[in-house]
């Protein structure tokens, strides 16, 4: 047994003088610093720039074997405002030395401190890149052919800590006259090993020219023990974003995930324990597959109450007054760019307590969409709406540079006078309305769908009322003026009550034609045809009344001279502020004409008497 105990004593002898004596040797033979100026040159030659490393190398070889950078600097090209692209203050990395004999990694440290970025874009376009050389595309392709080194060889991986302060990223483009600062205060790895779970914690902020930033996380990362699964437990990111555009000048989300990172099968699965965005709550669960050619996502997300007007900017009433006053020829618009839709494919399921948009309120959402090769289709999208149900499926094509969309919309069971006020603030109709329409049309710029669209549809409005005007009234007033006695017509609400509206609709290059409007109630039956320009929003009805019952039910009394007489009736004005008018002189010719046939009659009936007397 001593024998063997002083084989392994001297063993040990041996390994440390080993260690020292190669400690010594690099320490005053190989000086890293003899190769700074090699460095420096070839950076010089490769890029135009001047790489300054200011401090001497330093090694550490025992217990762990490591070195220490400080005070580098690369140049920017001159005349530039920021005198160096890039600056480090500070990068310590050391790795256990015996582990490494068994095949083990153990890093003690990885720091690095003080690293800025200054990128700039000058007015003629040069910009901090300039002068930089790419490896040729076939000594990339070298490189990426090249084996991997199989992780799984490592039978451990341990790191004391990883620790990355004060680094930010200045981005200047004088073209644009815009700047950006984004800055890691700091990232914190906490104890770290294959297998177990350690503490990840960061700090960054970020300041553009309307918006800026503050983003705290704070969570638990684990690498499995054959390195193939990345796993981040209890992940909660807290962002704080003010500025003009952002409502209310402030906006704070917080979420809370579990994430799981299959690196062999290159899939991510993330669970939205909580998420909250201002008033927004809502949860969910995303599954996405990057190992195709595309990325595919299939997302499940419920949403409790959304208020959109709260998140979108208000738009003042003077400002549209303005916009709609505007002569000034505008710029050329141009489609939105949708190449983006190709870049990848989702398939979203999406539920919701209410949502607000526009002012219009929606209950019960449930959505069902997809996107793939470009197109995105709603397959089905149910809500509750005013009392009803609405339905809607669509499809937009993103694929051409002008894309083109089709769709179609149902409503049952609305109440139109409520969903009319907070959609577009006109009190115009009342009623429970049915209603449907199927379209399609090309270019998603706001003028071309109105020029563009073409669609078809019907309508159906029960037991409802139209305001704004009360047609009986009317007849009662030119009943009165026919008969030369005005004291009986009392004036009443403006409003006509019916017992129906019906209607169908075709659009064509911005123009509505209702062909068959039919209003009936127990006093009046009014129909006709019209148009409706929603450009414009100009509207044109060419109406026929006719008094079906007694007036008396609205403040009429006696006999209705205009009883049976279709009495032409217009419909002028705007959609937002509509007028309405019976057409006198129409009336009076009618009314006319209605008693010419009366005499005629009589004389008739009186001459066939007296015939009959031969």
């Amino acid at each position: 047994m001593e024998p063997a105990m002083k084989i392994v004593k001297w063993f040990f002898i041996v390994l440390l003088l080993m260690f020292a004596s190669l400690a010594a040797y690099l320490t005053l033979v190989f000086d890293p610093n003899d190769f700074k100026p090699e460095i420096v040159d070839a950076v010089k030659k490769q890029t135009g720039r001047d790489l300054i490393i200011a401090k001497d190398l330093s090694w550490t070889f025992f217990p762990s074997i490591g070195i220490e950078l400080g005070d580098i600097s690369l140049s920017n090209p001159k005349g530039f405002d920021n005198a160096s692209m890039l600056e480090v203050k500070k990068i310590v990395a050391e790795v256990e030395l015996l582990p490494l004999f068994r095949k083990q990694v153990e890093i003690a440290q990885l720091n690095l401190d003080g690293l800025v970025i200054n990128l700039e874009t000058r007015k003629d376009g040069r910009s901090s890149f300039d002068g930089f050389q790419s490896q040729s595309t076939a000594e990339q392709s070298v490189q990426l052919d090249k084996p991997a080194v199989s992780s799984a060889s490592l039978s451990s991986l341990d790191i004391g800590g990883v620790s990355v302060t004060n680094t930010q990223i200045r981005i200047s483009d004088k073209q644009a006259g815009t700047e950006q600062v984004f800055s890691l205060d700091n990232l914190t790895l906490g104890k770290f090993s294959l297998g177990e779970f350690a503490t990840l914690e960061y700090r960054f902020s970020a300041e553009m020219p309307d918006i800026k930033l503050m983003s705290l996380g704070q969570g638990s990362i684990k690498l499995s023990q054959n390195m193939a699964n990345i796993q981040v437990k209890d992940f909660k990111i807290t962002n704080a974003i003010a500025g003009e555009t952002i409502p209310n000048k402030k906006l704070d989300i917080t979420l809370l995930t579990q994430v799981e990172i299959l690196l062999e099968t290159k899939q991510v699965h993330l669970l939205l324990d909580k998420l909250n965005a201002g008033d927004i709550e809502a949860k969910g669960k995303l599954d996405i597959a990057y190992g195709h050619k595309v990325p595919h996502i299939i997302a499940n997300l419920d949403f409790g109450d959304i208020d959109l007007d709260k998140l979108l900017p208000q738009t003042d009433k003077a400002d549209k007054d303005k916009t709609k006053d505007k002569t000034q020829p505008e710029t050329p618009q141009s489609e939105p760019d949708l190449s983006a839709m190709k870049s990848l494919e989702l398939t979203l399921n999406l539920t919701a307590k209410s949502i607000k948009a526009s002012n219009i309120k929606t209950s019960n959402w449930v959505m069902d969409l997809t996107l793939e090769n470009g197109i995105l289709n709603l397959k089905r999208l149910n809500a509750n709406l005013y009392g009803g149900k609405l339905a809607v499926t669509a499809r937009l094509d993103g694929r051409q540079a002008v894309p083109n969309y089709s769709f179609e919309k149902s409503f049952t069971g609305v109440q139109i006078r409520e969903l009319l006020k907070d959609a577009a603030d006109v009190d115009l109709l009342a009623g429970t309305a049915n209603f449907n329409v199927k379209g399609k049309g090309r270019s998603l710029l706001a003028d071309n769908i109105k020029k563009n669209l073409a669609a078809k549809g019907q309508f159906e409005i029960a037991d409802g009322a139209l305001y704004g005007v009360n047609i009986p009234q009317m007849i009662r007033q030119a009943q009165a003026k026919l008969s030369g006695d005005s004291s009986s017509v009392t004036s009443t609400e403006k409003k006509t009550d019916f017992t129906s509206l019906t209607g169908s609709f075709s659009v064509v290059k911005g123009l509505a034609s209702n062909p068959d409007l039919l209003m009936s109630s127990p006093l009046i039956r009014l129909s006709g045809a019209g148009t409706a320009n929603i450009i414009s929003e100009a509207l044109d009805y060419q109406l026929t009344t006719a008094v079906v019952g007694s007036l008396e039910g609205q403040g009429g009394g006696g006999q209705d001279l205009l009883y049976g007489i279709e009495i032409p009736f217009l419909i002028t004005g705007t959609m937002s502020e509509p007028k309405f008018s019976l057409d006198t002189a129409g009336l009076f010719d009618a009314k006319l004409k209605q008693e010419v046939e009366k005499v005629q009659d009589k004389l008739k009936d009186s001459l066939l008497k007296r015939l009959g007397g031969f």
